[in-house]
């Protein structure tokens, strides 16, 4: 039998922060079954949704294995008949396929110097349900389905418009796009007076209707074809451009619709314009965590510099103040890779933890010095569920923090992705 991975629900957290865990360690996985390759058409993925029958796929796995023996390649033969029968095998532990359904990803891959090894990676328990079956046979896993899973499709609109400028996008999930900075050719003053004085500042007027209508169809024409995933449109600006512009009608209907009140006062109409936008709209964009994460991360950054600091950070000084109950919020950045690994001594019966990369050596034995050194897997678990656990026993709060903001990116190199607000200074 393969190693196998599974990717499942297990010990007792909030469903939030269960949801976000499930959701990070799909992301892993996606990116792990992407960099897999196979000697040759070999690798077998089996996506299977909520309403099919296990016995319907086990029959279906059955007729590609007899497929299979018509493979001319004798060790392409042999490595999809090993695939799919592993798949079968993993198969027999479930009755039904549960509320979200099952995806299996098997075969040989290229482990370097021409050598492969059998992996198994079993998804029972995904973010969302899988919607149709897949059987495929290739040199690279088919995770469409799973990529699809990562899509934040709760998403704002961003729209930051004056006289000179503008700019709009989106903010989904945890990310800011800006599509598009538009600049314009409004004049802003103008030296001649008399009669040319009015027809100047009609052409100028002409020149900013024109302005106005470019900018916002064009981000009606971005938005329109993704309207039901938008939950509104926020608009800002540095004046008063703004509200000419939602009062008389420059935007599409439906879009319209969508614009959400108040308009915020912003210093930029380009891409910091945005950024200042989600900002300064956090509370409107309650389902947008850009603004959540950043705040967090601001805070610890400005506690920890204090001489008396209500914060900390790095993994020992975070399990110090976990057993103190001194945590308040526990961030953890979604970069963390380790492994919380319990171990055990054959020869002496010591029992002992430690945080390391999975693909690290079990070594040897702390007190005897002896190479039967094994790994508990019951005990042993990802650093960050670890730490979560931790948490959870003295109800702190939990963030997982990305690294798509400049905070983010900071929490993870300059402080190892583990940091703390504490409920009360520790020494």
């Amino acid at each position: 039998m393969p190693p196998m991975v599974a990717f499942h629900g297990g010990r007792s957290i909030s469903d939030e922060l269960a949801q976000q865990q499930r959701r990070l360690r799909l992301k892993k996985v996606i990116r792990e079954l992407s960099e897999m390759r196979g000697m040759g058409t070999e690798l077998v993925s089996v996506v299977i949704p909520p309403d099919r029958m296990i016995s319907d796929v086990r029959q279906h796995l059955g007729q590609e294995s007899g497929q299979a023996a018509n493979i001319k390649s004798k060790s392409t033969r042999k490595h999809v008949s090993d695939a799919i029968e592993s798949a079968i095998s993993s198969l027999n532990r479930y009755k039904t396929p549960g509320d979200g359904g099952i995806a299996i990803f098997v075969g040989h891959v290229i482990v370097g110097n021409n050598k492969t090894r059998l992996i198994s990676t079993v998804i029972d328990d995904p973010p969302e349900p899988f919607s149709s079956f897949r059987y495929r046979c290739d040199s690279t896993f088919e995770i469409s389905q799973l990529e699809e899973m990562m899509i934040d499709r709760t998403s704002y609109g961003l729209f930051v418009i004056d006289r000179s400028e503008a700019a709009y996008g989106l903010a989904s999930g945890k990310r800011l796009h800006c599509q598009e900075h538009i600049t314009s050719l409004v004049p802003s003053k103008h030296g001649r007076g008399g009669q040319s004085a009015q027809r100047f500042e009609r052409l100028i007027e002409e020149a900013a209707h024109n302005f106005f209508k470019k900018a916002s169809e064009r981000a009606s024409n971005y938005w329109l074809p993704i309207i039901k995933d938008l939950k509104g449109v926020i608009i800002g600006g540095p004046g008063a451009t703004k509200d000419f512009v939602v009062k008389n009608d420059y935007f599409h209907h439906e879009i319209k619709k969508l614009i959400a009140e108040p308009y915020f006062d912003v210093g930029y109409s380009n891409e910091s314009g945005l950024r200042e936008l989600i900002q300064r709209a956090g509370s409107t964009m309650d389902q947008i965590e850009l603004d959540v994460e950043r705040t967090l991360v601001d805070q610890f950054l400005q506690e920890v510099m204090k001489s008396n600091p209500k914060a900390t950070y790095g993994e020992l000084m975070i399990r110090s103040a976990l057993d103190q109950g001194a945590v308040s919020t526990l961030l953890l950045s979604e970069s963390l890779n380790q492994r919380r690994t319990s171990f055990y001594c054959k020869d002496c019966k010591e029992e002992w933890e430690k945080t390391q990369l999975k693909t690290s050596e079990n070594g040897k034995c702390p007190v005897c010095d002896s190479n039967q050194v094994y790994e508990d897997e019951e005990k042993s678990m990802d650093l960050i569920d670890n730490l979560s656990l931790l948490a959870g026993h003295t109800s702190a709060q939990v963030r997982l923090i990305s690294l798509d903001t400049e905070e983010g990116a900071t929490l993870s190199s300059a402080f190892g992705g583990i940091a703390a607000l504490l409920r009360y200074p520790i020494s």
